[in-house]
């Protein structure tokens, strides 16, 4: 039994992952998934000082809670990169492997704003009246909700390197309607011979376009193989 650790990318919750979540339970493993503070069900809490910090701290206060969490397989959408990056390097002694799921793999020193393109940003800017909260796009499940624009402007501090754990997989996204906001972090290991790298024929949400392939890397990933 593997367990998984599944951080939804911006504006969702732990929702988007109930499929692929079922579908690994339905093969003996245990999943954890958490919706990050200030966004989807978690929306009453959101406010200015709401930052990447505060996220990753949602995760590490939630695995401190859990009884036998090690050997975690980090799984991150999106946004969710950032977050799974920074508890990685947190709790190293924790993690077994992490899983970017068409998402932004930063290095020490970086925000999500440095990592994704001109048109992302543009999205982050279209903030709701509160001022600090960038709105959902129209394609998105209707369940979604503001994400706080600071955890975008944030910059990941980071301790060590990614390679110190077992295994890195990167799944790219191939159906972007434009240039995927992505595409900089997959070309950051793409040709790195110390990354999986899987390219997916499914928009972003490939939990909703590619729920069998991403069971089938996710199981993958947990047999071990390095």
């Amino acid at each position: 039994m593997t367990t998984y650790v599944l951080i939804p990318g911006a504006c969702h919750g732990q929702w988007c992952f109930d499929d692929l979540a079922a579908g690994l339970r339905n093969e003996g493993h245990r999943v954890l998934s958490y919706t990050l503070t200030g966004i989807a069900e978690r929306a009453h809490l959101a406010h200015g000082g709401v930052n990447l910090e505060t996220h990753i701290t949602d995760v590490l206060a939630a695995l401190a809670a859990e009884p036998d969490a090690d050997d975690l397989v980090l799984v991150g959408h999106s946004y969710g990169g950032m977050v799974i990056t920074g508890v990685a390097d947190r709790v190293p002694e924790l993690v077994d492997a992490l899983v970017y799921l068409d998402a932004v793999v930063p290095h020490d020193g970086e925000s999500c704003w440095d990592l994704v393109n001109d048109e992302q940003r543009q999205w982050y800017l279209d903030v709701d009246d509160t001022g600090y909260g960038v709105q959902p796009m129209s394609f998105f499940d209707p369940r979604a909700t503001a994400h706080p624009l600071a955890s975008f402007l944030q910059r990941i501090r980071l301790t060590g390197d990614l390679n110190r754990f077992r295994r890195r997989d990167f799944v790219y996204a191939l159906k972007w309607p434009g240039d995927s906001p992505l595409r900089p972090s997959y070309e950051r290991v793409k040709d790195d011979p110390n990354w999986h790298v899987h390219e997916l024929d499914g928009a972003h949400n490939l939990m909703r376009d590619n729920p069998g392939d991403l069971l089938r890397i996710l199981t993958e990933v947990a047999k071990g193989q390095s």
